[in-house]
């Protein structure tokens, strides 16, 4: 087997490292992390969830100290990066000020946007074609994309410039049903990845581009990302495995419950955001199966969410855990972190993922 990486190609913008770290928030991955995968090469992505919510008047003002937090960790992160890779931001569609996120990471000068946790209709009437912001839907299925790609085209006569394939062993929200991500094997997922890229080609043609596809979910070393370019990608999303790094923007206690949890600890659950997550078994989750947990105080975070109903706050469960209070927050996290079992550096970390050496002596 003969693997070698290639730098990816977005457009005019250029990562010398097909490796994109996925956005994880509230607070897991801001400018630190982004940062230090941007120096390696790579593409490091903030997620705007929440993002301001350590910044002094959060508790009067979300909104504002959320796009605050947008420029400064975007800047932040461009400092660390010292020119190298590309600084992204992941922006969630259910958030309530989704459009104001994505115009403030524009202004900003972010790199990439990626965006899911719904289908992002909009997202090319907020960014001009002209500016230098590339954008890319998450997508988990083809009849997904066939709806995007298919609306941007005739609204707004654009196509992706990118596209992120999230499969079922992903961290965070999913787009998959909860009888689907239990028999996660009954899919066959790898054939679901060859629809998607096939469909993105008709696109392709029209639009006279290169639209590269980023598998991820499940991506935990070199094998994984040989297996993603075999069947057509052209870089992976990984970001469970940018937890239990020293450069992580989560607390110490939030990186040692991924090192020490274990595959039994992984629960599917049901979030505010109306979709189906994945996350660490612990009190909260725990407290949640038994009772509603009260709302004491709304955070502003979704456009969906009603506090008289949903069953917790998510905002306050994901900045307890971030926080370190692991016990009662919620814990995020892909399918493999039971196989994470040590703290190491982002310059580690990514040239671990980019030793193919083992599997070209086979």
């Amino acid at each position: 087997m003969n693997t070698k990486l290639k730098h990816l190609q977005i457009g005019d913008l250029t990562a010398r490292l097909p490796i994109i770290q996925g956005g994880m928030g509230v607070g897991v991955s801001l400018s630190k992390l982004a940062g230090a995968v941007a120096k390696e090469g790579g593409v490091g992505i903030i997620s705007t969830a929440q993002i301001g919510y350590d910044e002094e008047g959060f508790e009067k003002d979300q909104a504002g100290c959320n796009r605050l937090a947008i420029r400064k960790h975007i800047q932040k992160a461009k400092e660390i990066a010292c020119g190298n890779g590309l600084i992204g931001v992941n922006i969630m569609v259910a958030l309530k000020h989704y459009e104001e996120h994505v115009k403030e990471a524009v202004a900003a000068g972010a790199d990439v946007i990626i965006s899911g946790a719904g289908l992002p209709m909009k997202l090319p009437a907020l960014v001009s074609e002209t500016c230098r912001t590339k954008i890319a839907p998450i997508v988990s299925s083809k009849r997904a994309l066939q709806i995007i790609l298919k609306r941007w085209a005739h609204r707004y006569d654009r196509t992706a410039d990118f596209i992120v394939i999230e499969g079922p062993k992903a961290g965070g929200h999913l787009g998959f049903s909860t009888e689907e991500l239990v028999d996660i094997n009954s899919l066959n997922y790898d054939e679901e990845i060859k629809n998607i890229i096939e469909c993105k080609k008709e696109y392709e043609k029209q639009y006279n581009k290169k639209i590269p596809v980023i598998i991820a979910g499940g991506i935990f070393d070199s094998s994984d990302i040989a297996h993603a370019l075999k069947l057509g990608a052209d870089g992976v999303q990984i970001a469970s495995r940018f937890v239990a790094t020293e450069e992580c923007d989560a607390s110490d206690a939030y990186k040692q419950a991924y090192i020490h949890a274990k595959e039994e600890d992984i629960q599917i659950i049901q979030s505010p955001v109306g979709m189906p997550g994945r996350a660490l078994r612990n009190e909260f989750i725990k407290n949640i199966e038994r009772e509603r947990q009260p709302i004491k105080k709304c955070y502003n975070c979704l456009a969906q969410c009603n506090p008289g109903t949903v069953p917790y706050c998510i905002t306050q469960a994901l900045i307890n855990a971030v926080k370190g209070d692991v016990e009662n927050g919620l814990i995020f996290c892909g399918s493999n972190v039971g196989r994470i079992h040590q703290m190491t550096t982002v310059h580690n970390l990514m040239e671990e993922l980019t030793d193919f050496s083992s599997l070209n002596e086979n």
